[in-house]
């Protein structure tokens, strides 16, 4: 590993990696996840008649603000200006459940790809807080980036 990507220092301690000296290129990532559920909870959230109201509008608030705090919940995370952002929440009868996608955009000198999982991973524990006491079963998973793009390592798609 070169000195630029290590985490470790030279006594081999943790710490932030120093992306000063990188150039600002355009960076954008793309995550989504899933979470697994009864069918019949997936019918209530269709029908807008879950408790806790409309879950999908929160989940995709909550997602945002994840993105937006990646940084104060990764310790090695720098901080980062998102440019842009997307939450996409689809149904999927095959789950049966739901599957969150994120895509994140910015102009800096480290990539999105952290902000763009977190999203993800937020938006998802969203809809488990909502939805739990219809359906304590369901499980989160399949969080796992699709797409980079920028930086010197250029694109890269699963």
């Amino acid at each position: 590993m070169g000195d630029d990507i290590s985490h470790l220092n030279p006594s081999g301690e943790v710490h932030m990696v120093d992306v000063g000296d990188r150039p600002v290129t355009h960076r954008e990532a793309v995550a989504e996840g899933a979470i697994r559920m009864a069918a019949s909870t997936l019918d209530l959230i269709r029908r807008a008649e879950t408790p806790k109201g409309d879950v999908l509008a929160v989940a995709r608030v909550a997602a945002i603000q994840g993105a937006k705090r990646t940084s104060d919940l990764i310790p090695l995370c720098h901080p980062l200006p998102l440019s842009g952002m997307e939450v996409t929440i689809t149904p999927s009868d095959s789950l049966p459940g739901l599957v969150i996608s994120c895509r994140c955009r910015t102009s800096g000198k480290t990539g999105v790809e952290m902000e763009a999982m977190t999203s993800v991973s937020i938006g998802l524990l969203t809809l488990y807080d909502m939805l739990k006491s219809v359906d304590p079963a369901m499980t989160l998973g399949e969080i796992r980036l699709l797409r980079k793009e920028g930086g010197r390592h250029g694109t890269w798609i699963r």
